[in-house]
């Protein structure tokens, strides 16, 4: 089974070509057919019509299940780095591989996995680095999430290859996901990521 998380806001979908884009490539790499993503506007229940929703769609060949949530993001004000080489190329709905790697936080709020010394992503997000004016994200992502490739479109943020070691030529860092812009301020500073 596999999962696709879709932003909705103010009753509209956001980024869905991208979204329906990656089922398809998830299907075509897995030998089987993606379904038709459904009328995911027209699902959606009017006391969340207003604001940020998490719109959770589980698939395979066929559409599993879709459920809707008001989306409130966590409160990250620490990350713990984790040397781990987890396969998440495709967003599977089987996360225990992440999250028997967040198991090792400790008393951090998020992990932050790298590979061979190279920055990759958290549990749950792409991440973004900021250095004065400008935005990269690491070329050795877990998951190519939809956010990701939509700011690296845009040419808002370039992709390069960062290391633990050069950490401390960036200011901040920033978690994106398809609920998650840069705007959003769920970042913190580069002092905030521990061994």
């Amino acid at each position: 089974m596999f999962l696709e998380t879709i932003c909705i806001l103010n009753g509209k979908v956001q980024n869905e070509h991208a979204h329906v884009e990656r089922m398809q490539q998830t299907a075509a790499y897995h030998r089987i057919t993606a379904p038709p993503l459904p009328g995911l506007e027209k699902m959606l229940p009017v006391e969340l019509t207003e604001g940020r929703v998490k719109c959770r769609i589980i698939y395979n060949n066929t559409i599993e299940e879709v459920a809707f949530a008001p989306y409130h993001p966590k409160v990250i004000a620490s990350l713990r780095l984790v040397e781990a080489s987890p396969d998440y190329t495709f967003k599977y709905a089987d996360r225990s591989a992440l999250l028997n790697l967040l198991k090792q936080k400790g008393d951090y709020d998020e992990i932050l996995i790298t590979r061979n010394g190279l920055i990759t992503d958290t549990s749950y997000s792409n991440v973004v680095l900021s250095k004065g004016d400008h935005y990269y994200t690491p070329h050795t992502f877990l998951l190519n999430g939809t956010k990701r490739q939509q700011l690296l479109l845009s040419g808002r943020i370039r992709e390069r290859e960062i290391r633990v070691a050069s950490l401390g030529d960036y200011d901040r860092i920033y978690l994106i996901n398809a609920m998650l812009d840069i705007e959003d301020g769920v970042s913190l500073p580069i002092s905030s990521i521990y061994p």
